[in-house]
């Protein structure tokens, strides 16, 4: 079997200013060759848990054909053999989150959605994770990417993965907001190995500010 994908994210958007992204934290190699998708005016995925890789794309796929996070997360789990041992979070183009969390996923496990976001999270010291990532993002003003760091931090603060940490990513895209004008890439960092990975890719996004 697969390594396990111990991991909190958060799904999020700004409808004002047509930004889509993902922030996400692991005990595990590379998170973000994994987890986080997101298209313009489509919407975000966070795939993770014993994460199932195609949820993204096939979940990009569905929200540009226009269906909301409840049913897209439907079709991405229903026929899915593993779905027991699946977690995904789902925000679309209208702003609207849903998370799912299988069964079979290790304690703590769960997730929470409000206005523009989706929160989950598993094998987490506890519940708290989750809840500080929700309410950091809800409390929080300005920009996409600083909201979403600001929550990783805000999770970690609150107990985090329950195996530690190893890696983090950040992922927003906006229409031509990307360099040059010229891509949908407004920000894509990832820290594959690192002891203090959420403080590492503050200070990465620190250099792509300048």
């Amino acid at each position: 079997m697969a390594e396990w994908v111990s991991t909190y994210s958060l799904v999020a958007c700004d409808l004002e200013r047509g930004q889509w992204g993902v922030a996400t934290q692991s005990k595990f190699l590379a998170v973000g060759s994994i987890v986080p998708w997101a298209e313009p005016q489509a919407g975000a995925v966070a795939t993770q848990s014993y994460a199932n890789p195609r949820y993204g794309p096939e979940g990009l796929a569905l929200l540009r054909q226009g269906l909301g996070a409840g049913e897209v997360v439907e079709r991405l789990t229903e026929p899915d053999e593993g779905r027991d041992e699946r977690q995904v979070g789902v925000v679309d183009a209208g702003g609207i989150g849903a998370t799912f969390t299988g069964s079979a996923c290790h304690e703590w496990a769960g997730g929470r959605t409000g206005p523009g976001y989706a929160a989950q999270g598993n094998l987490l010291v506890s519940g708290a994770t989750v809840e500080a990532l929700a309410e950091s993002f809800e409390s929080s003003s300005g920009p996409l990417a600083e909201r979403l760091l600001a929550a990783l931090a805000a999770a970690q603060a609150a107990g985090g993965d329950r195996r530690g940490q190893q890696s983090a990513a950040l992922i927003v895209v906006q229409r031509d907001g990307g360099y040059a004008g010229l891509s949908d890439t407004l920000v894509d960092l990832r820290v594959d190995d690192h002891a203090p990975p959420i403080e590492e890719l503050r200070r990465l996004y620190d250099l792509h500010q300048q």
